[in-house]
């Protein structure tokens, strides 16, 4: 049975005028508590009392990354005092912006998840295991808990990696869902088939995955989900979440784009000029975060470049969908004439079997322009697999970047940094270097 909450089933019109009232609390209780934006009300001449309904948001400042990590600690709206958890983001200036959360921004972040794992099929009483870490003030494994207890469901803290830990846990537990990273399902699999794991026949019925996109543009099934369910028979929820938002767009059975949950948050989806784009275009995903207490965010640019669709869900939600991440804004190529991002070449490199570990480097050449370099592990480092690689890229992305084939030991070290928090599978060295 579908548990959905009452605002995600009402009319547009209705969860309209709902949000615009979210918003008119979330501006007062800014100007009162936030250093950060009652400076920017006061230098800007913003009247907050002029802003009544969701188009006025154009008239609001937007706020950068930039903005968050050069006033980090002005965008506090409490006591240090009430803070009960720090969780930090990498910033787009090299030092790490740090978020706060007071006990109330927890119980919202739990009650976020919940509803995000009631949409995924989840229910009370099912045993769901955590393949992503807690530690190193990363929220989403906090998030992923908290969601989880809240919903009555059982968590086996797995942790992040080593495929044979994760099926120790999956045969001896007998889980329903698992948490984690897509692609690593792939070493899942790989190890299972390796030492005669009947992984077909494991408890697992359905994946919440993180980091990676599973959908195309149109929301049909990218190249790497379909590598995973062309082996294993289950079902592959997708959910899009960060720290700033504290919030989550997750899939419902239907596979249509991550739900909306209007309680929770305000979005725009915006052009370069800060202006909103047409349903079904991509833009830049700004939000509005509704009900935080710590640090809330107003029209915040998250970098991410996404679609909305508002049609009606099948599932019977109201509330429109976010598509999948096409990219993110800084890590835009112009290469040749053609524009890309990192997750479309991605998802081309997942389709090779003998491609083990793959690593993107961008850099400028010596005329200004942007230039690809793809590193790979493979197990077939012949120069007819390195042309049928181009081909692919040639034919799905008219670019044919350099493709270099690297070590194991040498490209390990790389992409699994031990002092990151995820693999490290993209570098832009063009102007300061930014790692995903």
């Amino acid at each position: 049975m579908q548990i959905i909450p009452s605002i995600e089933l009402a009319s547009e019109a209705a969860i309209k005028t709902f949000q615009e009232g979210k918003l008119r609390e979330l501006l007062v209780y800014l100007k009162d508590k936030s250093p950060y934006y009652r400076e920017q009300f006061k230098a800007k001449g913003i009247d907050i009392s002029s802003i009544r309904t969701l188009e006025d948001l154009s008239l609001l400042p937007v706020t950068t990354k930039d903005n968050l990590q050069a006033f980090n600690d002005d965008f506090f709206c409490v006591p240090k005092t009430d803070i009960i958890d720090y969780a930090t983001t990498s910033g787009t200036l090299g030092n790490p912006v740090t978020f706060g959360m007071t006990d109330g921004d927890l119980d919202r972040l739990a009650y976020n998840e919940m509803i995000s794992f009631q949409c995924a099929g989840i229910r009370q009483g099912d045993l769901v295991q955590l393949m992503t870490t807690m530690d190193r003030r990363f929220m989403a494994g906090l998030a992923y808990f908290l969601g989880l207890r809240k919903l009555g469901a059982g968590v086996i803290r797995v942790g992040a990696g080593i495929p044979q830990l994760q099926w120790d846990s999956i045969l001896k537990y007998q889980p329903k869902y698992l948490i984690g990273v897509p692609s690593f399902l792939l070493k899942l699999i790989e190890f299972a088939e390796h030492h005669q794991i009947d992984y077909q026949n494991s408890s697992i019925e359905g994946v919440i995955c993180i980091g990676e996109t599973l959908r195309t543009a149109d929301l049909k099934p990218n190249i790497l989900a379909q590598r995973i369910t062309d082996k294993w028979d289950i079902k592959l929820f997708s959910t899009y979440a960060s720290t700033e938002m504290s919030a989550a767009f997750t899939e419902c059975e239907y596979f249509q784009g991550g739900h909306h949950h209007p309680e929770l948050i305000i979005t725009e989806i915006l052009d370069e000029n800060n202006q909103a784009v047409p349903s079904g275009q991509i833009g830049e995903l700004t939000v509005t975060t509704l009900g935080i207490e710590a640090l809330p965010l107003l029209r915040f640019k998250t970098g991410d470049m996404v679609r909305k669709h508002p049609a009606p869900c099948t599932c019977g939600r109201t509330t429109y969908r976010i598509g999948p991440v096409e990219g993110r804004k800084q890590h835009m190529i112009k290469y040749k004439g053609t524009t890309l991002y990192p997750p479309a070449m991605h998802d081309l490199l997942a389709s090779f079997d003998e491609i083990k570990l793959h690593l993107i480097e961008i850099s400028n050449n010596d005329i200004g322009t942007d230039d690809i370099l793809i590193r790979v592990v493979t197990s077939n480092d012949s120069v007819d697999f390195l042309n049928v690689i181009k081909d692919l890229f040639r034919a799905k992305l008219r670019v044919t970047p350099r493709i270099e084939f690297n070590d194991f030991e040498v490209l390990q070290k790389i992409v699994f940094n031990p002092m990151n928090r995820k693999p490290t599978t993209f570098i832009d060295k063009r102007e300061s270097q930014n790692l995903v």
